[in-house]
């Protein structure tokens, strides 16, 4: 898709807390909290062992690659982590937020255990955020507890990045982490480097929209109505094998109780408050380089869409996904691997990554090098990957140059 072709929406009101408030009351807590310590650090355990899944299988590399888990006061409560690594010079972190229905383990083991994402993650610290009361083995959420909104739950991130040192952060959020990501991007823009959102949906619901919602969920089951926010209806009606574990998996590794609570905030959130420059008087959007990522005849994708029209198109990627459905990092965790590595090389780092290609291994497909090429600028553009980045844009064929995004586009793959 050319630049300065886009989809306009009908623009959406919401009342919100003033972000300049919301940031003064985050940062005077953080600072009280500043000299105490309330992590518990544990090794993390594989889980118990019930029916044989692929995501069950990937539990394996979790428990030996040498992650931690901690317990981190916020806030606005604890908030669970699993983390590898230490930061490295002036790299960002990877931190990851997961979408509703599921935790880290369900939405990014498949994801980080392919061998090319491992080649890459190697270079970074990696940090898993679960959101309040969803991580496996996750206690009961007490009656009458009051989940964190969005709002909050954006605002708990801080706090994780001053407990570990973390300079910056590059996000990977899929759905309402997608969200969440953002929106602390939006009230921490210092804090963070790059965003790679999967199936954002920017817009809050209105009455309609919130009234089907409470309809489905008086007629539906809680996992259902969830499987629903997350696969495509060609997924659903043909009850494919993964569409059957994961619907087992979220009846079984996540508390029903604290699910709903997290499923009940999602659908209360108000509309992500970002305009393209120019379109509004004072207009706010992410100032990050993002690349928005949705699988066709996903669920999400017109909020993504929409998303894509109020982001600046000179840092922004568009990529949608053939055949890849409503979860695009499980089922295509190859070609999103490629993608978030010419990402990163076009933010300036990782420039020298080992390439299957010279090993005899797969050939990306012609979308995936376009993409590249559009992408990345050449080597004399490189500076330090730990140190300051040129980010001049060029035309270039290269597959280790880096460079700015030059403009918004549309990628099948």
């Amino acid at each position: 898709m050319g630049p300065g072709l886009f989809w306009n929406f009908p623009s959406k009101t919401s009342c919100t807390v003033p972000q300049s408030l919301l940031q003064t009351m985050l940062l005077s807590r953080m600072a009280a909290m500043k000299d105490q310590q309330f992590t518990e650090e544990k090794p993390l355990l594989p889980e118990s062992r019930g029916q044989e899944t692929e995501m069950e299988n990937c539990d394996t590399f979790v428990a030996t690659g040498g992650w931690k888990e901690h317990d981190i006061e916020t806030p606005y409560g604890m908030l669970h982590v699993v983390i590898r690594g230490a930061p490295k010079g002036n790299k960002p972190a990877i931190l990851t937020y997961h979408d509703v229905g599921l935790n880290h383990k369900l939405c990014f083991n498949t994801f980080f255990h392919n061998e090319d994402m491992q080649e890459i993650t190697k270079h970074f610290v990696v940090c898993h955020v679960d959101a309040p009361g969803q991580h496996i083995g996750a206690p009961q959420m007490p009656q009458g507890y009051q989940y964190p909104t969005m709002d909050q739950l954006a605002g708990m991130l801080p706090s994780v990045v001053q407990h570990f040192g973390f300079k910056s952060i590059v996000g990977i959020g899929v759905g309402a982490g997608a969200y969440i990501l953002a929106k602390f991007a939006l009230i921490f823009p210092d804090l963070v480097e790059g965003l790679v959102l999967l199936n954002i949906d920017p817009n809050g619901k209105g009455w309609i929209d919130w009234a089907a919602t409470k309809l489905s969920g008086l007629t539906s089951a809680l996992p259902d109505t969830v499987l629903a926010h997350l696969f495509s209806q060609e997924e659903l009606m043909n009850n494919t094998e993964i569409v059957q574990n994961y619907r087992q998996q979220i009846n079984n590794t996540v508390n029903q109780f604290n699910l709903q609570l997290f499923w009940n905030m999602y659908n209360s959130r108000r509309d992500l408050e970002m305009n393209r420059s120019g379109s509004v008087l004072n207009a706010k959007t992410l100032s990050c380089p993002a690349m928005l990522v949705v699988g066709d005849n996903a669920p999400a994708e017109e909020g993504v869409v929409e998303c894509n029209s109020k982001l600046d198109p000179t840092n922004t990627t568009f990529l949608k996904m053939a055949d890849s459905g409503g979860m695009p990092q499980i089922t295509q965790p190859g070609k999103l691997t490629e993608a978030f590595k010419y990402f990163l090389q076009g933010m300036g780092y990782i420039a020298y990554v080992k390439d299957r290609r010279m090993s005899g291994g797969p050939v990306p497909s012609a979308s995936m090098t376009r993409l590249v090429r559009s992408r990345t600028a050449s080597l004399t553009s490189a500076g330090s990957v730990d140190g300051s980045r040129n980010r001049a844009c060029t035309n270039s064929d290269s597959s280790e140059g880096v460079g700015q995004v030059s403009h918004t586009m549309e990628v099948s793959c």
